[in-house]
Formats: C-alpha cells, structure tokens, sequence
C-alpha cells in the first residue's frame, strides 16, 4: 500500500506539465486505477491469507474444547500458508494417535489393576487358609523334635521340614502384606539408625560365608521422617537380595549420603548382576529370577518407598555388581498435597 501511494505521488509530481484539462483527466484516470488496484489487493489478501487465518483460529477453538478431529482446508496450497496449514494438519494428527495411545495404556493399566485386585483378595483368602493349618504343622515337629532320640536319623529331616515350613510362613507373609498393605506410621527419626540394624541382621546371614558388608554413614545427617519398621523391612531386603547375587566371595557396600531433598541409602554389591532387558521387571509382583523366590520382595520394596513419596533407583552392569538407591524426603506431604502433586 505504501509503495502505491508513492508511485501516486511521484505520478502527480510528473504530470505538473501537462496543461489543466489534460493533467486533470490524467490524474482522475490515475486515481480510479489506484483505487481499483488497492481493492484488488485488499481482496487478494483477505482471501489468501485473512481467510486462513480466521479458519486456523476456529480449528484452533475447538482443540482447545478437547475437539482432535479437525484440519484445516488450505493444507493443499503451494505457499507458505499451505506449509502452516499442512504442519497444523501433522500435529494434530500427531496428537490424535497420541491420544489413542494414552487411552490404549489407560484401558491395559485398569485392566491389569483389576486383575492385580483380584489376584490380591485370593491370595489373602488362600494365606489365611493356608496359615492356620500350617501353624499346626509347625506345632506337630517341634513336638517330634523333642520326642525323637539325640542319635536318631529322622532330626535331620525334622531339621529340613522346620525350614520348609518357615520358607512357606515367609511366603504367605508376603503374600498378605502385597494383598493388604498398611500405612506407614512416620516419625522423625535417625536413618543412620535404621540402616544399622538392617545391616546387623545382614551380616548374621553371612557369617559362614565369604561376604563383607560394609556400612559408610552419615552423622550429619538431619533426621528423617519414615516408618523405621517398614524402611528396615526394605533395606534387609535388597541386603539379602545382594548376598545372595554372589555366588563366592564378595563385598555389599551400604552408604548414607544427603542428596539435595532426599537421605539416600545406596546398597550395591559385586555380584552377577541384572541384565538389562530384565531391569525394566524387577519390581513387578511374582517376577523372579531366583529358583526359591517369591518374586513380591522388590515390589514390596517399591510400594513401601513410594508410599513414603521417595523413590528406588537401580543400575546394574553383568558380571559387575548392581546398584539399590533408596531416596527418602526428609519430611513427608500431608495426605492432600501428596495425592494433588
């Protein structure tokens, strides 16, 4: 527009020669085809770039209203509008799958809930049925331990059966702490004390073996609110996972550490290791690669940590050792915040 104006006046400048008449029909006839010229663009305009645009912002309306099945019409032009349009189009295709992926999770997670739910009622009723029973069997060897005669064979196999019997008690205890999880009951308290304890009964495990654990704490750490019952329950557990990853000779190493927000408690060791297509299963209930596992230990593990709003990382190398990395805020969010973040 600008550009028009100026060649209108530099056409004006150029006709003050002309006499009267002629310079006033010349300027008329200047001015209708500059009007003209400026409706014609005005026009072009409107219909190549203000229509686009008006329509790309009702498309845009109605993704805002939750509406994915949209596209806008000028993706077909040979011009920068018809790339905007096109890129618009592509995302919004992009979003469209992206969605059906989402909502395909959504579908697969509640299923697996579901089922998850039910297996839990079941296996609390089977434990319950299975337990009282079992306590009577328990009760019934004891009783023939201590009948049996000093030099008799059969104290081996009473022996055996005491620990079979305590193999299945630990596994039904499992079993229902999974199916029926209870809060944690939180304290302030001393972390480094907690580990401690955990790494006591560790290391009674490993008195006949040829295994160090190693503890390295932190005195200045600040204390830490946690259930100290419920975190001891996990760090015994990846402490004996680790024991039981070496099959000679070895060291676990246990450290407490601050990092920023979080007392950290990594537990590593040099055993065998976790190969990496089974990193991502570890901590999914009744998953083991151990013969006389339960596979409900890490899931326990990670349940407890969570509901603590902490977090387990894990690394792991073959042949070299893995990695446990217990994260704990020192303080934890009232129930509201917690469920809004």
């Amino acid at each position: 527009m600008f550009v028009l104006l100026a060649g209108l006046l530099l056409f004006i400048l150029a006709t003050l020669s002309f006499r009267d008449p002629e310079r006033h029909a010349v300027l008329i006839v200047a001015g209708v085809g500059a009007v003209a010229i400026c409706g014609v663009s005005i026009g072009a305009l409107a219909y190549f770039i203000h229509r686009p645009m008006v329509e790309l912002q009702e498309k845009i309306a109605l993704v805002s209203d939750g509406d994915l099945n949209v596209a806008v019409s000028f993706s077909k032009r040979n011009d920068e509008i018809g790339d905007l349009g096109r890129n618009f189009n592509y995302m919004m295709q992009q979003l469209r799958d992206s969605r059906e992926e989402i909502e395909r999770l959504h579908r697969t997670q509640m299923s697996r809930a579901e089922h998850l739910a039910t297996l839990g009622e079941m296996a609390t009723g089977l434990a319950h049925e299975i337990r009282n029973p079992l306590a009577g069997i328990a009760g019934v060897i004891e009783i023939i331990g201590r009948d049996l005669p000093l030099s008799s064979p059969a104290r081996a196999v009473v022996k055996d059966v005491r620990l079979e019997v305590a193999q299945i008690n630990r596994i039904l205890t499992d079993l229902l702490e999974t199916a029926r999880p209870h809060p944690p009951q939180v304290c302030l308290s001393n972390l480094n004390t907690t580990v401690e304890h955990a790494v006591m009964l560790a290391r009674q495990q490993v008195l006949s073996k040829p295994i160090k654990i190693e503890l390295q704490k932190a005195p200045d750490l600040p204390e830490v609110e946690h259930d100290s019952d419920q975190i001891h329950q996990v760090l015994l557990n990846l402490l004996l996972n680790a024991v039981q990853a070496m099959e000679a000779e070895g060291t676990v190493h246990v450290e407490i550490a601050a990092r920023e927000n979080h007392a950290s408690v990594v537990v590593s060791d040099t055993g065998r290791g976790i190969p990496p297509q089974l990193l991502s299963s570890i901590f999914r209930p009744f998953f083991t690669t151990k013969g006389n596992g339960t596979g409900l230990g890490l899931s326990l593990a990670r349940r407890i940590v969570e509901e603590h709003h902490g977090r387990i990382e894990v690394s792991s190398v073959v042949g070299k050792g893995s990695s446990f990395e217990v994260l704990l805020p020192y303080h934890q969010m009232p129930t509201g915040q917690a469920a809004a973040s």
